[in-house]
């Protein structure tokens, strides 16, 4: 099952005067863990990073899902709560979830949520609306699944058939889970820096 991570990179960057910087930048990438992830990342910025970049991080993002408007390339993440009954109907449980939307402002993001959410047969709050650092998002891919359920022919233990969701969707994501916390996010940082 593909999960969502941040990986940032570092590498020298051209400047559109011609000088030259070094830039830590984010990216937003499907992968199932966090080597398949730190390949990835190379082989997607191997042809279009001149010179050598060095991956300084990887971590796992918690996402229920990506909302993404052509006419900006600007990333917000919102944190959206509800309540939500336990199994005797008496207990509400408060429910955070996090959705990466791209706008223009803060403004355009809260609408583009609301609307993005309007269809939800429950009452929400947004809570918070951060601009994140993500350049670029690598969504999952169709090979990726497939090389996985073709990985064991020869034995019985065959992995059953997954159906493949919207592109920006987390794996699985569906108000019924259980919460994850952010809290316990797992990372690795490069300790060179």
């Amino acid at each position: 099952m593909n999960s969502w991570f941040t990986v940032k990179v570092k590498y020298t960057k051209q400047l559109d005067n011609g000088s030259f910087k070094r830039v830590s930048e984010s990216y937003l990438l499907a992968a199932m863990t966090f080597t398949d992830a730190e390949a990835r990342i190379f082989e997607e910025l191997g042809s279009s990073i001149r010179g050598e970049f060095q991956v300084s991080g990887i971590t796992r993002t918690d996402l229920h899902d990506i909302f993404q408007y052509d006419d900006s390339e600007k990333w917000f993440k919102c944190k959206v709560t509800y309540d939500r009954l336990d199994e005797e109907g008496e207990k509400a449980k408060t429910v955070s979830q996090y959705f990466l939307v791209s706008a223009a402002h803060v403004k355009e993001a809260y609408e583009r949520i609301e609307e993005s959410l309007a269809t939800l047969m429950i009452d929400f709050n947004v809570v918070s609306i951060v601009a994140s650092p993500i350049v670029e998002i690598f969504a999952y891919r169709d090979e990726d699944s497939q090389a996985v359920a073709n990985h064991d022919v020869s034995s019985n233990n065959q992995l059953p058939h997954v159906p493949i969701g919207q592109v920006f969707s987390a794996a699985g994501s569906d108000f019924d889970e259980e919460e994850v916390s952010s809290d316990e996010d797992s990372e690795i940082i490069d300790q060179t820096e």
